[in-house]
């Protein structure tokens, strides 16, 4: 949980968002696992399209380049430089 919430919070500090959604996702019927989603909800984003409808693929995606996807991956490890381990 240290890590999501230090992920988390670069995330915070790089992308606007109105509020960041942590989901953790995993079957013992499927594949035995445990992951994290960590997902932004962009600002102004309608109440009504919040919560699960803003999660849903069906709804649409942003649409992000691959030099957009480096650039991210760029500012997120110097805000996770910054937002230390608070151990």
């Amino acid at each position: 949980m240290r890590v999501v919430r230090r992920i988390a919070l670069a995330v915070e500090a790089v992308v606007p968002s109105e509020r960041t959604y942590l989901l953790s996702l995993g079957s013992q019927q499927g594949n035995a696992h445990l992951h994290w989603h960590v997902a932004p909800l962009p600002p102004g984003t309608p109440y009504e399209q919040q919560q699960y409808h803003a999660l849903m693929t069906e709804n649409g995606v942003i649409p992000w380049s691959a030099q957009q996807a480096v650039e991210l991956a760029d500012r997120l490890r110097t805000a996770l430089s910054v937002v230390g381990d608070d151990r």
